[in-house]
């Protein structure tokens, strides 16, 4: 099991309360979201829209908001994808929660991040 049911449980209602959750996108994100569509527009930062838990396999999972009036396509991304900003209220527990599954995930055979 990589996610404390509990912890992941709390971190999950806490930022569903929270009234705007924003985050910036890493880099490797950034990457392979203009990969996926040389098109589309990536910005820096994005909203966080609904918050998803996909299990051990997935974790936290975020849909991604940017503001864009005419956004056709959806974007989803794991929370351990994403950069928050240390004056989030939540900041301290997603930050662990976020090192918590990197480490853990490490662990596993054969998983590279």
């Amino acid at each position: 099991m990589i996610d404390n049911r509990e912890k992941t449980a709390w971190l999950l209602t806490a930022m569903a309360e929270m009234p705007v959750l924003t985050a910036r996108l890493s880099p490797e994100l950034k990457a392979i979201m203009r990969e996926k569509d040389p098109k589309a527009i990536v910005p820096d930062t994005c909203t966080i829209g609904d918050i998803i838990y996909t299990g051990d396999e997935g974790g936290i999972t975020c849909k991604l908001d940017f503001g864009l009036e005419n956004e056709s396509a959806i974007f989803l991304a794991s929370i351990t994808n994403l950069i928050f900003d240390r004056r989030c209220p939540l900041y301290r527990q997603i930050t662990a929660y976020q090192k918590h599954r990197i480490k853990k995930l490490k662990k596993q055979s054969g998983y590279k991040y």
